[in-house]
């Protein structure tokens, strides 16, 4: 069974975030990149299906030149191939125009089954994955907890996290499903891994390999637009309520909270 996984090259989140002085974006130039780590629960999951079923698992990953290195991590975690979209055009696009070119891609792929991460960690907007799938007419089942695939590859159970419980669903193949933590324990690659994941095949395509026009993808072709990043307003600096005992330090913590916190 031929599984997709789609992978996104994220800042991370113990990089120092800076926004440029006229807030069109972050400072870039000293961030460390990692994979997405919902991601990585897709890759694993692929990678059991492919110990159970056979077949080729590929990811898929739209980003400039530094993404070859999360594309890496995941061909040394056991994926056997990858496509990388990379194109000064697809810069800049929102959830909608991402699935869209990632929609395009897919047409040159055989895939019984597709896997994004629930939401990526730089923007949390949980879109592509669900966008993905209405692009494609395929069915969507996001956050997902457990999957059984059947015997015939034709359909899925899969459980689905949901507020106060867990809804268990049957879904027909091909779909895309979105993963997270819970779903699996995501494996390390492995010295040898790392080493074959520099021969496995990785084939780059530009927006023409696509055939898709500039203004269908990127800051063009998206239907939201961020007009404006902003740091977070500093915290303000702790206090310490020195005191003997409660009879004198509980009246001064009242104090700080109706006065100065507002809070009561």
């Amino acid at each position: 069974m031929n599984v997709v996984v789609c992978v996104k090259q994220v800042p991370d989140t113990e990089s120092a975030i800076k926004v440029k002085p006229d807030g069109s974006d972050i400072i870039k130039d000293d961030l460390k990149y990692v994979m997405n780590p919902y991601d990585e629960y897709g890759i694993e999951e692929a990678l059991r299906i492919k110990e159970k079923f056979g077949g080729v698992v590929t990811i898929l990953c739209m980003g400039p030149g530094r993404a070859v290195e999360t594309i890496r991590t995941g061909l040394a975690m056991g994926a056997d191939q990858a496509v990388q979209l990379d194109d000064p055009a697809f810069e800049g696009g929102d959830a909608f125009a991402t699935a869209k070119a990632l929609a395009e891609a897919l047409k040159g792929i055989e895939y019984g089954l597709i896997f994004c991460g629930k939401q990526a960690i730089d923007d949390d907007l949980s879109q592509v994955g669900a966008s993905l799938a209405e692009l494609l007419k395929l069915p969507q089942v996001s956050l997902i907890q457990k999957l059984e695939i059947a015997d015939d590859k034709k359909s899925a159970t899969v459980h689905r996290q949901v507020e106060g419980g867990i809804e268990i669903l049957k879904v027909s193949l091909p779909a895309v499903l979105t993963t997270q933590k819970g779903l699996n324990e995501p494996r390390y690659a492995s010295l040898p891994g790392i080493m074959k994941a520099k021969k496995k095949p990785l084939d780059v395509k530009n927006l023409a390999a696509l055939g898709l026009s500039s203004d269908s993808v990127g800051c063009a072709g998206s239907k939201s637009l961020i007009t404006k990043y902003t740091p977070p307003p500093p915290r303000a600096a702790g206090k310490i309520i020195e005191g003997e005992g409660p009879q004198e330090t509980v009246p001064k913590l009242v104090k700080l909270l109706r006065e100065e916190a507002k809070m009561i």
